[in-house]
């Protein structure tokens, strides 16, 4: 296996760190826009694992928004999979070019959604996912294979709601991902700071969209933003963190595969969070649309999304600033194998201490890139395979969590997930 990892940000520079400890993998090629953050990526793989494992990585540099540029790519490294870990507007042409180059693809977030152009808080649009899907007999009939939504969120959520159904539940009311986190950053001087921990340009993406809500007697439908809030409990000591609906890949996906009344999205923003996204989208700051501005070498055209990410903190450097765990899950409500009703929560959870100390990487892009580390090296020993456009439901995942939870010293990952019976009251 050859993978081509197109990113080396926080995300991919995770991927590489994780990847680097396993054995699977014949070559990996690290490559990004930015030909120099590829190679500090590979540096920090051999600052800690040594020349001879750095020599199973390559960097290149790549423009993620030409789908030939990708696929020459591709094929000069003689890649078999290509490994999508960039924002999820460059998903059409990292897809095509995967396909054009003839390997299979994983990606962490599907291609964009457009909202309805006349009703969007009630009726959908364009969804996340469905340029991907209607290239699904295109995949099929090339035998090749493309995993999509293969990180936590979606990704892992969505490993969690198969075994909730293969093996938890008779029937299943809801399968309502919830993700929250009590995480701080703080600056220099020790004052907590405003610092997204994943990418603010997919994070406005997510949580301006109309939130999505799958309901098997209506369907697909949508609502406002940040709407339904609830109370939700997070273990391992995070505790209860106010839950909002957000639009997300899962409620795409799950329905699909797996048969369930409601398919919701909650995530757990905090107030500040949404203080501070409502200001974005009320002074046009969320747009991606350019707009003319001048600058001392004259006027230029900037989308103010971009403006925006490039004030904030890079996720991939806040790490040594941050305290606290993340937690992602899903809580499932039906009836269990013996009739009975049940309300199960299963999840998993990183400390971003633990991450930092082991692999010099903040938690959230950590939990992110482990996901498809553990789908390629069960699609490498063969124990996931297919073609065609695929979500992470479409296999077995007692597999996976079977390979993530067991000890590294048995060839697994060491990573415990959990599941908590919360009987329904």
């Amino acid at each position: 296996m050859r993978i081509l990892l197109v990113g080396a940000g926080g995300v991919g520079d995770a991927f590489a760190k994780i990847i680097a400890r396993r054995t699977f993998f014949e070559h990996v090629i690290v490559s990004d826009y930015d030909l120099a953050r590829a190679e500090r990526t590979i540096a920090a793989v051999a600052a800690r694992h040594g020349s001879r494992v750095a020599a199973r990585f390559t960097a290149a540099q790549i423009d993620a928004g030409d789908p030939h540029t990708v696929a020459a790519v591709a094929r000069h490294h003689r890649a078999t999979h290509v490994m999508n870990a960039v924002e999820p507007k460059f998903v059409p042409a990292i897809f095509a070019g995967a396909l054009a180059a003839d390997c299979d693809y994983l990606d962490m977030a599907a291609s964009l959604s457009e909202p309805h152009p006349t009703d969007p808080y009630r009726q959908t649009g364009v969804m996340l996912g469905d340029t991907q899907f209607a290239q699904g007999p295109d995949w099929e009939a090339a035998g090749r294979l493309a995993l999509v939504g293969m990180g936590v969120e979606p990704g892992l959520s969505d490993v969690f709601a198969r075994y909730a159904s293969d093996h938890l539940f008779r029937r299943i009311e809801e399968l309502g991902t919830r993700d929250g986190a009590n995480l701080v950053v703080r600056d220099e001087t020790g004052t907590e700071i405003f610092a997204p921990s994943f990418s603010i340009w997919t994070t406005i993406e997510e949580c301006l969209n109309p939130p999505l809500i799958f309901e098997k007697e209506r369907g697909w439908f949508t609502t406002e933003p940040f709407s339904e809030p609830e109370m939700f409990d997070f273990p391992e000591g995070i505790g209860r963190v106010e839950c909002v609906n957000v639009e997300h890949e899962e409620v795409v996906l799950m329905p699909r595969w797996l048969d369930a009344q409601r398919v919701t999205f909650k995530y757990g923003l905090g107030e500040e969070f949404i203080g501070v996204l409502k200001t974005l989208h009320l002074l046009g700051l969320d747009s991606v649309d350019p707009v003319r501005v001048r600058s001392a070498a004259g006027p230029a055209l900037v989308a103010p999304r971009d403006v925006v990410a490039a004030c904030l903190p890079d996720p991939a450097t806040i790490g040594p600033r941050m305290t606290g765990k993340t937690c992602a899950g899903v809580w499932v409500t039906g009836t269990g194998p013996d009739d009975k009703p049940r309300e199960v929560y299963l999840y998993h959870v990183t400390d971003n201490e633990w991450t930092m100390r082991e692999y010099d990487t903040q938690c959230v892009v950590w939990q992110t890139a482990l996901n498809p580390v553990i789908a390629l090296e069960l699609l490498a020993a063969g124990t996931w395979g297919g073609s065609g456009v695929l979500g992470p439901e479409a296999f077995d995942a007692k597999a996976f969590l079977d390979l993530m939870s067991a000890p590294e010293a048995e060839g697994g990952y060491g990573q415990h997930w959990g599941m908590e019976d919360r009987l329904a009251t």
